[in-house]
């Protein structure tokens, strides 16, 4: 089959693998910390509550976190052991996060499972309810509550599932070893959503710079109605939802929408395996494939439990090899700088890289050139010059009107800015700025609405 792709976009590295290369060819290998760190924040939307308290004892499995709300899911212990503080912790975002903090007695006691069975004999209607209740998000990004996805508004329909294997991202091979392992369990996923809503096209997209996954994931497909394989160019940003979507059906998301306004549904590879885990094991989202890479001394693919502290994985792999300058939770384009190692990994955390002194280094702003490299680059076909314009003016209206909302933040403007102009952060500023502005009008008119009756 011929390789698709999207228009624009980058080639980060210049190199076959990409920064991949330490950790491509590593068999995925489990690590358990004595102690983990759970969030009740893992998802886009409301925080679940905490339902322990300090001193009691749970086990793996149990609901730690009851959903506040359909925007919202439950979060479970990803260890057995004693409940040994509930309270506040630092976060990415703005403030703290209210988290569980759990001893490991390493006895491994699970909660009562109820599985579902084969999914090709589940009756379709309990697979979302069972894909809510195991608190499964999305694992390649924004961590967007998995059931909200696959309940559509009134009049929506869907008549394809993507599914995401790109692993675009540098340095990241996760999703890799998860599609030369576990397979299976992908297209398991894959065909419970594909039942659960009724849709007879399932197609996973693999960028062709790894064609093993490709193979492994042809020969799961094989006879599993509907499932077919995509190559797709190796290309950044390929994983990108929207990038997908054009590559794959060669339908585009309209301005401000979202894929089912092209009657199209994207989950990443993660996703599907948590799903599958879900449906035919009963099994809630408590562990996950992490690249750690960089600065280690024994770079690694871990399978490691929600809530493990970053301090810890970087121990099971050997220690810093250098001193650290700074530590990336995700890949270099759309990555997150943590604050420090005692940050634990979220349901979405697919990487830990960690950077040199040098490396870490920041480069100062130049003048702007006029070269037209970001144009070239964006993958959205927007202008960031003008919208960096507008941004360093915190002038939020021209920037709407430029269309700075549909910017999806993965730095390929800045990757190919020769002046090092700092688009991405002010893009993102940007965004954060006007949803904030946004929900404000809102909860205020709400308020008022509440106030006249």
């Amino acid at each position: 089959m011929l390789t698709k792709t999207f228009k624009r976009g980058i080639h980060p590295l210049h190199s076959s693998h990409e920064g991949k290369g330490p950790t491509r060819d590593l068999e995925t290998r489990e690590y358990v910390s004595d102690t983990v760190v759970i969030s009740m924040a893992m998802n886009i939307g409301a925080p679940a509550k905490p339902c322990v308290k300090k001193g009691d004892h749970v086990d793996i499995g149990q609901v730690i976190g009851e959903a506040q709300g359909f925007m919202s899911v439950p979060v479970h212990a990803s260890v057995s052991g004693e409940v040994i503080a509930v309270d506040q912790v630092p976060s990415l975002g703005a403030g703290n996060m209210t988290a569980v903090t759990i001893k490991n007695d390493f006895a491994e006691t699970w909660v009562e499972l109820h599985p579902l069975g084969r999914v090709e004999n589940v009756d379709p209607a309990k697979v979302i309810p069972a894909i809510q209740a195991a608190g499964i998000t999305g694992m390649g990004g924004a961590s967007f509550p998995t059931h909200v996805k696959l309940t559509f508004k009134p009049g929506a329909t869907c008549d394809t599932i993507v599914v995401n294997g790109a692993e675009c991202e540098t340095h990241l091979t996760a999703d890799y070893r998860l599609m030369l392992e576990h397979s299976v369990r992908i297209v398991d996923g894959l065909r419970a959503v594909m039942r659960a809503l009724n849709v007879k096209k399932g197609i996973i997209g693999i960028e062709d710079n790894k064609p093993e996954a490709i193979e492994a994931m042809r020969k799961a497909a094989q006879g599993r109605e509907g499932v077919s394989v995509q190559p797709l160019k190796t290309k950044y940003p390929q994983g990108g939802e929207k990038q997908l979507i054009e590559a794959i059906t060669g339908r585009q998301v309209p301005s401000g929408g979202l894929p089912i306004d092209c009657h199209v549904v994207v989950l990443n590879v993660g996703t599907c395996a948590a799903i599958a885990d879900a449906v035919i094991d009963g099994k809630p989202l408590i562990s996950r494939i992490c690249t750690v890479t960089g600065c280690v001394r024994q770079p690694s693919n871990l399978l490691v439990r929600i809530g493990t502290i970053t301090e810890d994985i970087i121990g099971a792999c050997g220690g810093y090899s250098e001193t650290p300058g700074k530590v990336v939770f995700g890949g270099m384009m759309t990555g997150i700088c943590i604050p420090n190692d005692q940050m634990a990994i979220m349901k979405s955390t697919n990487g830990v890289v960690v950077l040199n002194e040098k490396q870490a280094r920041s480069k100062n702003e130049s003048p702007c050139i006029h070269c037209g490299r970001c144009v070239q680059a964006c993958p959205i076909g927007l202008n960031p010059y003008q919208i960096k314009v507008a941004a360093d003016k915190s002038d939020f209206e021209s920037a709407k009107k430029l269309h700075v909302m549909d910017c999806i933040l993965c730095g390929s403007c800045a990757y190919q800015c020769p002046s090092r102009r700092w688009l991405t952060p002010s893009f993102k500023f940007c965004k954060d700025h006007i949803t904030a502005e946004a929900k404000a009008k809102a909860a205020a008119e709400a308020a008022k609405g509440g106030a006249n009756k």
